[in-house]
């Protein structure tokens, strides 16, 4: 799904992902009766979700997440999940590398596709963290297994999400604090872009190449959402509050600005990434001409889609512009 609005604040939103949060009273047990109280922790609780109203009985222990930005925001509160899958867009046989160091003897119970749910049963996890955009026809069966909170999509509104996975996690505080300390450390990097460029904000281009597809990234995704964060401007090609703007390689000057930043989604040869990059259009391009063109890791700039990818989106960005990361 296609988000159109702008994220505001950090504060805004992480208050806004807990005033769906209530203590679970009314939350049966399998027995009819409600959940005993875990004295100090604030559980058990119900939180709305995508799915409706969920109730979680005690502060998990055993988390299981289903997509990258659910690792992100897990292992981003201190919580190694006892399992998690891959990448959306990758072969399924690891986990991010940005993220392997904290994930331990987390299995891995992917492709996110199609998740092995006979594992994750036998893993007894307390709680599953998903969206219903990778996985809304499998909720009944995972809700089988253990409470399954659902946000509604993912990429855009990853700040709204980390609110609910905090507010699922017990965690609202710590999440708050990081997405306070991300947000500010955007600006300064940006401000320090912008004093570099003679005060200007610099227009920056993200640019992905899939199989069979070439997307330039536009406000309303998690890279848009970074780079709007530390004020850099857009060209007129990514400009609008919309996900992406889907180009052929005839039109590929149009992801020309003052610095593009490129991905690729699969392994090259499965794009048109080198003969796109040998066309006299892509030669032409001002960027490219004055060397401003620089590979990023898909990982981080689009599935990463959490705090601890926006702060290497925006290391990324320091670097290319020769600013303090700080």
């Amino acid at each position: 799904m296609r988000q159109r609005r702008i994220v505001r604040t950090a504060g805004a939103l992480v208050a806004a992902g807990l005033v769906a949060l209530t203590a679970a009273c009314g939350g049966a047990a399998p027995n009819g009766a409600a959940p005993a109280a875990e004295p100090g922790t604030g559980f058990p609780r119900t939180i709305a979700t995508a799915k409706g109203e969920v109730t979680i009985p005690k502060k998990p222990e055993r988390v299981v997440v289903l997509d990258t930005a659910e690792l992100d925001s897990v292992t981003l509160l201190g919580i190694t999940p006892v399992a998690a899958i891959p990448p959306h867009l990758s072969t399924g046989e690891a986990f991010p590398a940005y993220l392997r160091d904290k994930l331990g003897d987390t299995a891995l119970v992917g492709p996110s596709d199609s998740p092995k749910l006979e594992l994750i049963a036998s893993l007894k996890p307390d709680l599953i963290l998903t969206s219903r955009v990778r996985h809304d026809a499998l909720y009944d069966q995972l809700a089988r297994i253990a409470p399954t909170v659902m946000t509604e999509t993912t990429g855009f509104p990853w700040k709204q999400n980390l609110a609910m996975h905090a507010a699922a996690l017990g965690k609202e505080a710590e999440a708050q604090a990081a997405l306070q300390a991300y947000e500010a450390r955007a600006k300064r990097i940006g401000d320090a872009i912008i004093a570099k460029n003679g005060g200007t904000a610099p227009t920056v281009s993200v640019t992905r190449f899939m199989a069979g597809k070439i997307r330039l990234y536009q406000k309303s995704n998690f890279s848009g959402v970074v780079l709007a964060d530390a004020g850099m401007a857009r060209p007129p090609s990514q400009n609008a509050d919309e996900f992406d703007n889907e180009i052929s390689p005839e039109l590929i000057d149009m992801a020309d600005a003052d610095t593009v930043f490129v991905t690729t989604a699969v392994s090259p040869e499965k794009t048109q990434q080198k003969a796109v990059e040998s066309s006299a259009l892509w030669t032409r391009m001002n960027a490219v001409r004055n060397d401003r063109v620089f590979p990023v890791p898909d990982e981080t700039w689009m599935s990463g889609i959490g705090v601890q990818a926006a702060n290497l989106v925006l290391d990324d960005l320091a670097g290319a512009y020769g600013v303090a990361p700080a």
